[in-house]
């Protein structure tokens, strides 16, 4: 039986009320399902945690099979094989290995006016492109947490990459403007999921992911909070990421930190956010109108590597 095609009272301990129940918390499939912890369900259904254990043992089975060994032979030839994203700046996609991969989380920080938002745009333009151009024929969540999202550069890059009618290239966005972080948190956990399930949605950008905890967990006394928090969904995304083969990308925000008598810049969201990204890469100005993109800490990507970039009036271009 294809997991996909496996409903919700078809697991073991579930009847048509427990489905009922899921569906009415927001919960409306086995994969879905699969991505919660215990502690998370039964706070969400108040269920006893023997009969939760057993309800998402059966979910996980079914969703990730009950054998999870593999050959690392067998993960490198699925490696080798993934769909990139590209972002189609040449150079760009040259330092990134050909493009975003799926199953991942990016991470874009920098100053204002390096280029962080206008990435996020493209991206969300050419993830709809087809594979021989370099997209994956799918549509974009776009959570934005700092009213930075603009419908008019959608227009203007969907123009250049020949989507007729430029228009249509905002149906395939889906923007979720975000309030605070309990808000970002519910609307990840639920609607983002149910939009990757019933809209095609193969990317997930998130602008920016550390405006709404710094925001409110103000103060060193409630940074223990505020890190704790940050993590939590941050490793929400990279469930889906994994469940879903999904392409994530975050922006991040800058801090001045003291080096001796100067002050360097780093990404804002210390060790948490530094841990649970997959690709952090950080933005920068460079003279006249140049973009400098650079590796700050990556499992596949050069340390230190670069590739330049301009900002047009038609996205992100090659220098």
């Amino acid at each position: 039986m294809s997991r996909d095609s496996v409903d919700l009272e078809d697991l073991e301990g579930i009847g048509p009320k427990t489905a009922q129940l899921l569906k009415s918390k927001g919960i409306l499939s086995v994969k879905h399902l699969a991505l919660f912890n215990p502690e998370e369900l039964i706070e969400l259904t108040d269920m006893t945690p023997d009969r939760v254990e057993k309800i998402l043992r059966s979910a996980r089975d079914i969703v990730f099979g009950s054998n999870r060994v593999s050959r690392a032979t067998d993960l490198a030839r699925s490696f080798e094989g993934i769909t990139r994203l590209k972002t189609n700046v040449r150079a760009i996609d040259d330092l990134l290995q050909g493009g975003l991969e799926p199953k991942a989380i990016y991470e874009f920080a920098g100053e204002f006016g390096t280029g962080k938002t206008q990435l996020c745009h493209q991206l969300s333009v050419t993830v709809q492109l087809g594979q021989d151009k370099g997209g994956v024929g799918g549509s974009a969540v776009y959570l934005d947490t700092e009213e930075a999202f603009s419908p008019g550069r959608i227009v203007n890059i969907a123009q250049r990459f020949d989507l007729d009618p430029p228009n249509e290239a905002l149906d395939n966005i889906y923007v979720i403007k975000v309030v605070n972080a309990a808000d970002l948190e519910d609307r990840i956990k639920f609607d983002v999921v149910k939009l990757v399930e019933q809209a095609n949605v193969k990317l997930i950008v998130v602008d920016s992911i550390i405006a709404l905890y710094r925001a409110e967990f103000k103060g060193r006394e409630r940074l223990a909070e505020r890190q704790q928090r940050l993590n939590y969904i941050l490793d929400w995304l990279m469930r889906i990421a994994k469940v879903y083969n999904v392409y994530v990308v975050l922006t991040n925000q800058v801090l001045d930190v003291p080096m001796g008598y100067i002050e360097v810049k780093r990404p804002a969201g210390g060790n948490v956010l530094a841990h649970a990204v997959t690709h952090r890469l950080f933005l920068r100005k460079s003279k006249e109108d140049v973009k400098v993109m650079e590796v700050l800490d990556s499992p596949r990507l050069p340390f230190k590597a670069s590739a330049m970039f301009r900002i047009t009036d038609k996205g992100i271009e090659d220098v």
